[in-house]
């Protein structure tokens, strides 16, 4: 059986990315590995094993295209709305709450925020499959 333990992303800047991960989800640094031409720093909370794996590579100042391909990464909370206000004095600009309600039941609530380098994080109220 597989068991899902990272989702690898690129950034440009190690500090404004890790800052980011700790306000917005109480991420900590869990290792962090130097190479000669790239760092790697994994993060993860207390809620679960899986952790976002930061890769900088060591002189790159401009931004990585995301191209098309890119979805998004998803964290359930238990207060949503709680987490919009935070995520919001917090100056990160989430895009409102939405409601997803397929034949009238409502599958989900959720908003979407963006990560220093523009990668898409959405953020569901646990609820129903999202736990």
């Amino acid at each position: 059986m597989a068991k899902a333990i990272h989702s690898m992303i690129r950034v440009v800047d190690e500090a404004r990315s890790v800052t980011f991960y700790r306000q917005a989800f109480g991420f900590e640094v869990a290792d962090r590995l130097d190479f000669p031409t790239f760092t790697l720093v994994y993060l993860r909370n207390g809620e679960a094993d899986f952790e976002i794996e930061l890769t900088i590579n060591k002189g790159r100042a401009e931004p990585y295209e995301l191209g098309t391909a890119y979805g998004h990464v998803a964290f359930a909370v238990d207060d949503l709305d709680a987490e919009h206000a935070r995520f919001k004095a917090l100056g990160y600009a989430p895009r409102d709450v939405k409601e997803f309600k397929p034949d009238g039941n409502l599958l989900a609530r959720f908003f979407f925020v963006e990560d220093p380098d523009g990668y898409q994080i959405e953020m569901l109220q646990r609820h129903g499959r999202y736990r």
